[in-house]
């Protein structure tokens, strides 16, 4: 039986707007399961990075769902996004 965070999340989701959200907003954004609820979501990344997350939005679009996911003030989404390989 799989855990949770290797069956929600897939992979970062890196581009521009992405880079310039982790620099400014402290956000990461991933591509995750299409099935994945908010909470599921939000489990997972805590559990995977051993981090607080603040908030999970979660857009659908034509390739699946990406979940842009802001980390509580103390976490840095760099230092996140290195071990989450953006970088």
């Amino acid at each position: 039986m799989t855990s949770i965070r290797h069956r929600v999340i897939l992979h970062a989701y890196v581009t521009e707007k992405a880079m310039d959200e982790m620099e400014r907003q402290n956000k990461l954004e991933f591509v995750v399961d299409d099935r994945a609820t908010r909470a599921e979501i939000r489990r997972a990344v805590e559990e995977t990075y051993q981090c607080k997350v603040a908030k999970v939005n979660v857009k659908i679009v034509q390739t699946g769902k990406i979940a842009t996911v802001r980390f509580a003030k103390e976490y840095s989404a760099e230092d996140i996004g290195s071990r989450a390989g953006v970088f």
